[in-house]
């Protein structure tokens, strides 16, 4: 973008350049963002096509300078903001972590996620995953929400678990699951496929009791083993075989011995901590994968939109603060912090501007006096504690 303002912007030879684009929604790293020249006319988008009025009058009491029209004016729909304020206990102090200051204890932030998301249920909402998504800032929150937080801390990069980059996990969520899957459904043919062979393999009854009683048992280790369980009775029943990939990465863990004292690398611990975990978190990370859950990362979902949304906002991760970034919008944003508040901001937008019927936010991070008033004037008053979870 540096090149292209130096050297095409304003250029009488031409050629003409459009920028399309919302620097308000600016969220990854090591892009340009706000583009400005004095070549270039800005051509504001005053029209919102996806979202219901309640919607719409958040995000225009939140940017005021670029007001939007709504499409329909009689399609309601709703937006409403919860806090925890009220909850008693001790938050995080931010030991061992400062990202996380202010936010509730996990299992604490976990029972009002529950309680609320069976409200929502109440007032109409549908969780179908197709219908809504809920919103989590990190693969670490979202991994322990759904259950495969032992898998996510097993790794040093996400990539290497939701973008299926490791071998284990490659094999477990494409060809595994979906084998059993195939299995209990009696789709064969698919099931062989899956599994890199053919029906060929079974060429006698006694080859069809041989699979089936192994798959039956696999089904069965799956749902009350770990992941080494499940990888040993496939390697002792050999139906189905596992894959060279996988029988290479197994064997390199076996085998390594390093001096006395000296570390594995990254790789043997990650097989060897990955043997050890309860193979139900890999259907619980595959079901998160495929979409079969309605929760998502808030980074993922950009350009998305859904019918509902609900946004977990708390802390987890050093460069957003969502608490700060209220005070700031109403306060002023302090010199030297502008970029802190800005991808805060647009992330929080990005999230707001998801739905078409339904918005509702849930922070479990504490909020000032000051963040409730700004949450309070967005929503147009619709802001209040969150339902308290019950005790068992």
């Amino acid at each position: 973008m540096t090149s292209i303002s130096e050297h095409l912007f304003g250029r009488a030879a031409g050629p003409m350049i459009g920028l399309f684009g919302d620097h308000w929604q600016t969220i990854f790293d090591k892009t340009c963002g706000h583009v400005a020249h004095v070549a270039l006319t800005e051509i504001g988008k005053r029209s919102n096509f996806r979202s219901s009025t309640k919607i719409v009058d958040v995000l225009n009491k939140m940017r005021p300078e670029l007001p939007q029209a709504v499409k329909d004016e009689g399609f309601i729909g709703s937006a409403i903001a919860f806090h925890t304020n009220a909850w008693q206990g001790a938050r995080r102090s931010g030991a061992g972590g400062g990202h996380w200051k202010g936010d509730l204890p996990a299992e604490a932030a976990h029972a009002y996620l529950a309680t609320l998301i069976k409200k929502l249920e109440s007032d109409g909402w549908n969780l179908a995953p197709q219908r809504t998504k809920v919103l989590m800032l990190t693969h670490n929150v979202l991994a322990s929400e759904q259950g495969y937080d032992s898998i996510a801390k097993a790794f040093p990069y996400t990539d290497q678990f939701i973008k299926k980059e490791d071998p284990l996990i490659a094999f477990f969520c494409d060809a595994l699951e979906p084998a059993c899957a195939a299995f209990q459904h009696k789709r064969f043919g698919e099931m062989f496929s899956l599994l890199g062979g053919s029906t060929s393999a079974v060429s006698s009854h006694a080859d069809k009791v041989t699979w089936s009683s192994s798959m039956e048992g696999l089904a069965k280790i799956r749902l009350a083993g770990t992941i080494g369980q499940v990888l040993d009775y496939m390697i002792e029943h050999a139906h189905p075989p596992l894959p060279d990939a996988v029988l290479g990465v197994l064997g390199e863990a076996d085998e390594w011995h390093g001096e006395e004292a000296e570390e594995p690398p990254r790789r043997i611990q990650q097989t060897r901590q990955l043997r050890d975990v309860p193979y139900k978190e890999v259907i619980a990370l595959d079901r998160f994968i495929d979409g079969h859950t309605p929760f998502a990362t808030k980074h993922s979902v950009k350009g998305d939109e859904f019918e509902n949304v609900l946004v977990v906002l708390g802390r987890g991760w050093n460069k957003y603060n969502f608490d700060q970034f209220l005070q700031w919008s109403t306060e002023g944003v302090p010199a030297g912090k502008q970029d802190a508040f800005e991808r805060s901001r647009n992330l929080f937008y990005v999230c707001c501007s998801r739905p078409t019927t339904r918005l509702a936010l849930l922070f479990t991070q504490e909020l000032s006096d000051v963040s409730l008033a700004t949450l309070d004037n967005w929503f147009n008053g619709a802001t209040e504690p969150a339902p308290a979870p019950q005790e068992d």
